[in-house]
């Protein structure tokens, strides 16, 4: 199985502020040939060049963070997500600060500023990732397992002790499902009770209640929710963008049980570590089969 490589058509920018590090940035997504991948580029920093890989990733903590050489680019998973869903392979991402804008807590924006600059095949293509048993991931009552299929299909349920949230599970089906419509306007959220804690750390400097959805002990303060099962969609939402950071396509039915950004990512790590032990078995062996079927 095979995918176009794709990237888009014109050069398109946004700017905002960052939801961790409060820092204001502007990105700028740039064509890129085919083969390069995604890749933000730090033209702060002398246009350090910073692959979206899995082997990039540096820090976990409340969102996705690529790094190298001591340099990195924080909360990308948002950006990832619509990159994804658009079906862009291959895409420079120019940064002039440590953050992705949060914008409004959502992918609605980046996929907005995608659809704006078009998108084009590139005239190769690139074999999609199928795996051929089943890869579990679990961390107490956390999981992610994946299942055989043709096509991506992704489940997620979370448990939050919250009677705005509570149990809520939701399902998306790449191929057949609209991201812009289902998946993308689903926004971040936090808790205020955290706040304090949180920037202590050094982290929510840029949260507000323009940029993610805020809730009390009793419910949400910045009504009203764009879907009354917002907080898993934004899950799903997530879990799409770090998926990007495999390099290329994948299909399989993906289940996630109350996962976040770090359990993703062991996810992703160990779907990269059995495919490539699968392939190096193919390789001794002389088989001609690949594992990207």
């Amino acid at each position: 199985m095979y995918a176009k490589r794709k990237t888009i058509n014109a050069n398109v920018s946004i700017s905002g502020i960052g939801l961790h590090s409060g820092i204001y940035t502007r990105i700028n997504l740039q064509p890129a040939v085919a083969g390069s991948g995604i890749t933000f580029v730090r033209d702060d920093l002398d246009g350090l060049r910073i692959a979206a890989l899995q082997a990039s990733t540096t820090a976990l903590d409340h969102a996705t963070t690529v790094g190298k050489d001591d340099v990195s680019v924080g909360t990308v998973e948002h950006l990832l997500s619509a990159v994804m869903a658009a079906g862009i392979t291959d895409l420079d991402v120019h940064i002039d600060g440590p953050e992705v804008p949060i914008i409004d807590g959502s992918a609605l924006p980046f996929l907005h500023l995608i659809d704006a600059a078009g998108v084009r095949e590139l005239g190769m293509e690139v074999p999609v990732l199928r795996i051929r048993e089943p890869i579990e991931v679990v961390d107490g009552e956390k999981s992610i397992r994946i299942m055989p299929a043709n096509r991506l299909v992704l489940k997620y349920r979370i448990d939050f002790p919250h009677p705005t949230i509570g149990k809520q599970s939701f399902h998306f089906d790449a191929e057949h499902d609209n991201f812009a419509r289902r998946i993308a306007p689903a926004r971040t959220f936090g808790f205020m009770r955290d706040v304090e804690k949180l920037r202590a750390a050094g982290l929510a400097r840029g949260g507000s209640v323009e940029n993610c959805i805020v809730l009390d002990e009793r419910g949400v303060m910045n009504g009203p929710l764009r879907f009354r099962d917002e907080f898993v969609r934004h899950k799903i939402l997530d879990l799409y963008g770090d998926l990007a950071l495999i390099g290329r396509p994948m299909v399989g039915e993906i289940t996630a049980h109350r996962a976040g950004h770090a359990l993703h990512s062991r996810f992703v790590a160990k779907v990269l570590a059995e495919v490539a032990q699968y392939e190096e078995g193919l390789d001794s062996a002389g088989a001609g089969e690949t594992v990207f079927a």
